[in-house]
């Protein structure tokens, strides 16, 4: 049997940076995955750039059960701490928009850098490690916190390639999302086996199907406000086969639940009172001009015919025809039109997963659990989701870096 003091499940950056911050502080870690890749979802995201983090990370730009949560860990390890990490390492970045920062070469920088900090660290890696099964170790019962140290031994992980022990278990293995590169449930399995609770769990960061209103856009982009509850985001949509994807549909899909509708401001860039005037105006001058050609110098051709479609008859009407309620009338669902998705497009396409294992049962300062001594959990496995745009990176990141100080 291997022994390890810190022993990691999850070869991604949550697991990655707990690792090396271990093996800075001495601890003899190591790192089991059952990929044979490391980092394989840094690897693919941002499009191959890793979006790594954002200048902008608040505890407000996460969805949580507790939304005071991430507090704590994103204070101790902020962006600009991850930042200077890839300057050590020489790796030129971007910053692109709202605050998100980008590799100039590709997201094998990140990997690199993270890779070599572990092993600078003394980190043991084993890849194509399958965890069978994890046992608590016979001298602890699970629950009970009435030795003042617990051995050193607390749990024992079974694997295709032998046995380990150690002192400290780190889950990090994410979510269910893109199970093309290994996502599984096997984190919130682990959990529930230590009487965890989890909350529910669903695909975030995820498009949308929508009934048949706009199923023969696919390819429309439009600048919009994208309103769910209370979150508002102004972004492009994008029309899909399916329905609706892009950055401002992506990210209403975090506060999203089923039977939930959107409202969709399609031109936001003027106030209802003057959207409806320009109309107007022209109306005053005696055009004839149809009211989607009009319409098509503030949205996409495709779309004003299709919005006209929805809610005019006939779908060609002459502007001259319309009433002046009909026209601000038209102009309110132009600015908050509303629709009822059917479902987000799935874990295949969604960029993480929303829930997961409940805040309530772990340390904000060191993402312990509570009535587990000696087990952790990190990243995307923990009930804290982050917007679109390298948030979710730097949750990885300071959740990380908060276990890594204390196992």
């Amino acid at each position: 049997m291997k022994h390890f003091d810190v022993l990691v499940i999850g070869a991604g950056g949550a697991g990655m940076m707990c690792a090396l911050q271990a093996g800075k502080r001495g601890r003899k870690a190591a790192l089991l995955d059952h990929s044979e890749t490391l980092g394989a979802k840094i690897l693919i995201s941002g499009g191959g750039r890793c979006n790594f983090t954002n200048l902008t990370v608040g505890p407000e730009n996460y969805v949580s059960n507790n939304p005071h949560f991430a507090k704590s860990a994103l204070s101790r390890f902020t962006p600009a701490d991850f930042v200077q990490m890839v300057k050590e390492h020489r790796i030129p970045y971007h910053e692109k928009k709202l605050g998100q920062l980008f590799c100039d070469r590709n997201a094998r920088d990140i990997v690199a850098m993270l890779e070599e900090e572990c092993r600078k660290a003394g980190v043991e890696f084993f890849l194509k490690t399958l965890v069978e099964s994890i046992i608590p170790s016979p001298a602890r019962a699970v629950g009970k916190e009435s030795q003042p140290k617990p051995p050193k031994e607390n749990f024992i992980v079974k694997t295709n390639h032998g046995d380990f022990s150690c002192e400290s278990l780190v889950i990090a293995t994410g979510g269910l999302s893109i199970p093309k590169v290994g996502a599984t449930g096997f984190g919130y399995q682990i959990a529930k086996q230590f009487g965890l609770n989890i909350v529910e769990t669903a695909p975030a960061l995820d498009g949308f199907r929508l009934k048949q209103q706009f199923n023969d856009l696919t390819g429309v982009s439009v600048d919009v406000v994208v309103t769910c509850g209370k979150a508002s985001f102004r972004e492009n949509i994008l029309f899909t086969h399916a329905g609706l994807s892009g950055p401002a549909a992506l990210q209403a899909s975090l506060y999203w639940r089923p039977g939930n509708s959107l409202k969709i401001n399609f031109i936001p860039t003027v106030i209802p009172s003057d959207l409806a005037q320009w109309f107007q105006d022209y109306k005053k001058k005696g055009s004839k001009s149809e009211m989607r050609t009009l319409l098509k110098e503030w949205l996409p051709s495709r779309l004003a015919d299709r919005f006209c479609e929805l809610e005019l008859k006939p779908p060609n009407i002459s502007l001259a025809l319309l009433s002046n309620e009909k026209i601000r009338e038209f102009c309110g669902k132009l600015q908050s039109y509303s629709l009822i998705p059917m479902e987000t497009v799935g874990y295949n396409k969604a960029e993480v997963t929303r829930g997961g294992v409940d805040t309530d049962e772990l340390s904000s300062k060191t993402m312990e659990c509570k009535k587990v001594p000696g087990l952790y959990f990190v990243g995307e496995v923990v009930d804290v989701t982050g917007w679109l745009g390298g948030y979710n990176f730097q949750w990885a990141w300071s959740s990380g870096y908060a276990a890594g100080q204390s196992v």
